[in-house]
């Protein structure tokens, strides 16, 4: 005996989906940075220390004289001694002239002239004290300087951002499908039969 069927067969319907992830790129430009230090200005004068001796005295005390030095003192004494020689004549002279008046004139002068006059002396110190001068000048240092300040220049970059953004596709595979199929079926009405 067949018993009448009904077959369905159906296919459920399938979706696609598809994810792209957002994407978010980031780069950070360094910061531009310049710096400059002008040197320092540093400015030193100086006037250098002066250390001065004379030992002139002490030289001329020891009879170490500089040739210019005789010359100037031969030449002083030459002038006193003519001086003091032409004094003298003029005294011999006024006295020889006066003679009348009495005395022994000649023989006082030739007495006086032949004479040796008296030296005197004591103790000395060659050199003498002081002979030597000394002179010191400490000299001058001035300084004079100038502190220069840093130049800083600095520029800031902004990040340089590139954003793309996610989506989702949603599509559709496979439509759904129903599949109806009869068998050993039969539609029986007044005079009529006719098979599914």
């Amino acid at each position: 005996m067949q018993f009448p069927q009904i077959r369905l067969q159906s296919t459920f319907g399938q979706t696609d989906i598809n994810t792209y992830n957002a994407k978010l790129e980031i780069e950070q430009p360094k910061a531009e940075l310049n710096i400059q230090q002008p040197h320092a200005e540093l400015d030193l004068s100086r006037a250098p220390s002066k250390l001065t001796i004379d030992q002139t005295k002490a030289r001329e005390d020891m009879d170490l004289k500089y040739i210019s030095r005789r010359i100037e003192e031969f030449a002083q004494q030459g002038y006193e001694d003519w001086l003091t020689g032409l004094a003298r004549v003029a005294q011999d002279g006024d006295e020889l002239m006066m003679i009348e008046n009495g005395g022994h004139p000649i023989a006082d002068q030739a007495k006086r002239n032949s004479e040796s006059p008296l030296l005197d002396f004591n103790i000395g110190w060659i050199p003498s004290a002081g002979g030597v001068k000394i002179g010191y000048d400490p000299g001058k240092v001035e300084i004079n300087w100038k502190v220069n300040k840093p130049i800083i220049e600095s520029r800031i970059n902004k990040p340089i951002a590139n954003y793309t953004p996610g989506k989702v596709e949603v599509s559709l595979k496979e439509y759904p499908s129903l599949k109806i199929d009869f068998e050993n079926l039969k539609y029986v009405g007044i005079n009529y039969e006719q098979s599914i």
